[in-house]
């Protein structure tokens, strides 16, 4: 069985944050959450992988190479427009062939993986496999109308839905997946959409199985998603202090720190996260489910239920929640300038809450 890992797309909705980079490699508890998805196919026996990449494919390369480092071989398939899941299926067909194979779309966190579904799809001895979860927005996804635990009809964002059951970003299908992808019509979004696919299947008589996730499952489309998504991998955090702390500091909860960091005179409540070669002082706060990444300098400041990615500088003295601070980004105060005011660098679709 292969492997077929989505890192496409333009991740309009995560913008400003991608519009200098892929949104895939965006990092959920310091770790791109591409690579979670990776680490879920190798985990499920899958050792031969390809990774779609889309015009926009800054980084994948560079953090997963050949796959070697994750225990895999790695191909890539270059995606050149957006032109929806079931045509990344299409493109894949002269390298998967008559194979089996999982397909995980990047930006999906599923805390249970894909063995189970690699193992349903055997035991079923299915043409494919998918899993759906409840959800409170059905016009979201791409949603499963059931009954008897059979599939009636899957709809790509329904404006209105008779069911609240979202199918989940990891498929596992054999080859006739192919016949059904090259049979579909462009959907009224101009996309090849792999919900019509599954659609052909269940249509043309095949065995389509259908799995419900009783545990978490994540797609981080929005920036909200991204910090839900720290939230439920921070849970599970194990402390892990390889920097250095000073007597004036106090830790609570499960923190990680990375080597080369230095907190000093600071107060962590975990579950929290830094990075490597971090500088952590004078007075800072951070609170629950915040990530700092490498290089990071904070001071004066208190931060909770955030992202910080790797080399920001923040030295503002005020209380930063909710939010994703992007690379090499600064924070300072300005209440010791005259005249005072809010000095802001604001890129396109962006929020601010001041």
């Amino acid at each position: 069985m292969k492997g077929l890992l989505l890192a496409g797309g333009h991740g309009t909705r995560l913008r400003p944050l991608t519009f200098t980079g892929n949104k895939h490699m965006l990092p959920i508890a310091n770790k791109p959450m591409l690579l979670y998805a990776l680490q879920h196919l190798v985990n499920a026996g899958i050792k031969e992988i390809f990774v779609v990449l889309g015009p926009i494919k800054e980084g994948v390369r560079e953090a997963i190479g050949d796959g070697a480092d994750f225990g895999a071989k790695v191909e890539y398939i270059e995606q050149p427009e957006p032109k929806g899941l079931a045509h990344a299926v299409l493109i894949s067909e002269p390298y998967i062939g008559d194979d089996s194979f999982v397909m995980y779309l990047g930006d999906n966190l599923l805390r249970e993986g894909a063995k189970l579904m690699v193992k349903t799809f055997m035991e079923n001895k299915a043409d494919c496999v998918i899993s759906v979860k409840p959800v409170k927005n059905p016009s979201l996804y791409g949603i499963a109308e059931m009954q008897d635990g059979r599939i009636l009809r899957l709809v790509e964002k329904p404006k209105q839905s008779r069911s609240n059951l979202a199918v989940i970003g990891v498929y596992v299908f054999n080859e006739s997946v192919f016949e059904a992808v090259n049979n579909i019509k462009p959907s009224w979004r101009n996309e090849l959409e792999i919900v019509d696919a599954v659609q052909y299947l269940v249509d043309h008589g095949k065995n389509v199985t259908v799995r419900s996730v009783q545990d978490w499952w994540k797609d981080t489309g929005k920036p909200e998603d991204l910090l839900e998504a720290n939230q439920l991998i921070l849970q599970d955090l194990s402390t892990s202090i390889e920097g250095t702390i000073d007597d004036h500091s106090g830790i609570v909860g499960n923190v990680f720190i990375g080597k080369g960091t230095k907190i000093e005179n600071s107060r962590i409540r975990g579950p929290v996260i830094i990075g490597s070669n971090c500088e952590i002082g004078s007075n800072t706060y951070l609170g629950p489910y915040t990530a700092i990444g490498d290089n990071c300098r904070l001071v004066g400041s208190e931060i909770e239920n955030s992202i910080v990615m790797e080399g920001a500088v923040i030295d503002c003295g005020n209380r930063i929640v909710d939010s994703i601070i992007g690379k090499n980004s600064r924070i300072t105060s300005a209440e010791e300038k005259l005249p005072k005011g809010m000095k802001l660098v604001v890129g396109d679709s962006t929020y601010l809450s001041l």
